[in-house]
């Protein structure tokens, strides 16, 4: 049976008169990198703080390690990091302070890991958070997250204020974390290429529910742009499966499909005499077909 270390099943959450969660259903098993990808405003905060039990949701369920998000206690909790989209930290503290205060909330913590995540990433241990750049901060966020080696690990825009080089890093320390196959990984962000770098899998947020959750190896295989030649009037929507977007100029049908086949092509060759180029898409545009 597979064991799921986050899971929701129809996820409702408003404020006021405005619906931001319509009913989210998503479900990741153990092991799973998966990036959350949504436009400004989709709901990732919302959902992740839901997930968190940062927030009550109005309906529908939501947890975290096999318990329920609102009621997690320490023993899951200590399992659990989390990177908020704004770093909290206290500015009397020196980056020392503030690792040896959070060290003192884990057991298992691996000051060799930090210690080694702090010079890479440039954190002097003596400098005082008050005057620590933006991208300073979410640096020593994601060291305090990452300290602990935790089972779980959320990220809210973990990389929203970092520079090229420190994304990177990030993105390697990530990887480096999830290699055993055992570490569980969801974070949001707007940058496709993260994803495409770090995550197994992708799950998209729009309208309030996850419009889709796949591997990317599969999701790449399977959306695919059709430009098809010598249409002549002779062939419709419904002739290719799963299409995402058409558009039709000077006689040329462009068609985003998410359910494409090897034998696609051949097949409304011969059933409609079109001529079909098939052209692969990178995440950005995937995600683009979805909205």
């Amino acid at each position: 049976m597979t064991e799921f270390l986050i899971e929701t099943q129809g996820l409702r959450k408003s404020f006021g008169k405005v619906e931001v969660l319509r009913g989210v259903d998503l479900a990741i098993p153990r092991g799973e990198v998966t990036g959350l990808l949504g436009t400004n405003g989709a709901g990732k905060s919302t959902l992740i703080r839901c997930l968190l039990g940062l927030l009550r949701p109005m309906g529908g369920t939501s947890a975290l390690l096999g318990r329920s998000s609102w009621d997690l206690a320490d023993a899951e909790k200590s399992r659990l990091g989390y990177v908020a989209q704004e770093v909290q930290l206290f500015a009397s503290f020196c980056v020392r302070d503030m690792v040896g205060y959070t060290a003192a909330f884990y057991s298992r913590w691996d000051a060799n890991l930090v210690r080694e995540l702090l010079e890479r990433w440039e954190l002097p241990e003596s400098k005082s958070c008050g005057v620590l750049s933006a991208g300073e901060r979410q640096k020593l966020g994601i060291v305090l997250a990452l300290g602990h080696r935790p089972e779980l690990l959320i990220l809210d825009e973990p990389a929203a204020s970092l520079d090229p080089q420190a994304r990177r890093l990030f993105l390697e320390s990530v990887l480096q974390l999830a290699a055993d196959g055992e570490r569980t990984i969801l974070f949001s962000t707007h940058i496709t290429s993260d994803i495409e770098r770090a995550a197994s899998h992708l799950a998209i947020l729009q309208g309030g529910v996850v419009r889709l959750h796949s591997d990317l190896d599969g999701l790449k295989d399977r959306v695919m742009r059709l430009r098809i030649t010598g249409v002549s009037g002779r062939l419709k929507a419904e002739d290719v499966p799963g299409v995402l977007k058409w558009s039709e100029q000077g006689g040329v049908v462009q068609v985003t499909t998410d359910r494409y086949s090897p034998d696609l092509p051949q097949r409304l060759h011969e059933q409609r005499g079109v001529e079909v180029l098939v052209e692969d898409l990178n995440l950005e545009d995937v995600f683009l077909a979805f909205h």
